[in-house]
């Protein structure tokens, strides 16, 4: 089946990685980014885009409300594309504002359009200090400090709200920490690293499964417990974008 998507973070480390999967599969993507200079490269990929700020609620609405999707995917950061550590502190900031009113603007815009479905991306680091591996069912770090604090609020957030949306099935991805194709990092590394490319497919793949709720999504043997993902959603942490084009999932 097909289907309309509007896809918010499409110009960003994953949503270069899943518009050539979700165009490949035969549906209709939209993709929404802040910069206009953006728009021949995904064009070329296999989406239309738009540019809006996440922050103009009424803009998010607009483009939404066009683009009419069945499904609406978060892939929102805000992050330096080198990890410089002086520039960490407000991306954090940043970043969590991202997941709290950016994810409310894609909320309403998603309820208002219709769409029946919500996926969402968040972290697989923002846990309770406790036995790990950890399970979607161990609670997050509500007592974390300074800077891990503001990104823990954020998670939570996002994931609230996504859960919460009324007559929306919402899907929140934990990711891992990303390497890979547009990240600062060759390698995996990390309590809990994650392609970008297994990443993205994490993304196809919960569109055509029923299952909603929170998953892990990392390679096995880190921090967390992955087969809920496996098991529900039919993903594969050794997908590569080099495989789909060969002909195989």
């Amino acid at each position: 089946m097909s289907y309309r998507i509007f896809l918010a973070g499409a110009s960003g480390v994953i949503g270069r990685r899943l518009v050539p999967l979700l165009a490949g599969a035969g549906h209709h993507v939209v993709g929404m980014g802040r910069s206009p200079k953006r728009a021949a490269e995904l064009r070329a990929l296999g989406a239309e885009y738009v540019a809006v700020d996440v922050f103009e609620a009424d803009a998010v609405a607009d483009a939404i409300m066009t683009a009419r999707p069945d499904i609406v995917i978060h892939q929102l950061t805000d992050l330096p594309d080198t990890l410089d550590p002086s520039l960490m502190n407000e991306a954090i900031i940043g970043n969590a504002r991202i997941r709290e009113e950016g994810t409310r603007n894609l909320v309403n815009g998603a309820i208002a359009a219709g769409a029946r479905r919500l996926i969402a991306q968040s972290i697989a680091w923002a846990y309770a200090p406790g036995p790990v591996p950890y399970s979607e069912a161990d609670p997050l770090d509500f007592d974390a400090q300074g800077n891990r604090a503001i990104s823990v609020r954020g998670v939570i957030a996002l994931e609230q709200q996504v859960l919460s949306a009324p007559a929306i099935a919402g899907v929140v991805l934990r990711y891992g920490q990303l390497y890979g194709p547009g990240t600062s990092r060759d390698m995996p590394a990390g309590t809990s690293p994650l392609h970008a490319d297994a990443a993205a497919y994490a993304a196809l793949c919960a569109l055509d499964h029923e299952e909603s709720g929170v998953f892990n999504i990392a390679e096995p043997g880190g921090e967390v417990v992955i087969r809920k993902a496996v098991d529900k959603l039919g993903w594969r942490a050794d997908f590569r974008l080099a495989t789909a084009n060969a002909g195989t999932k």
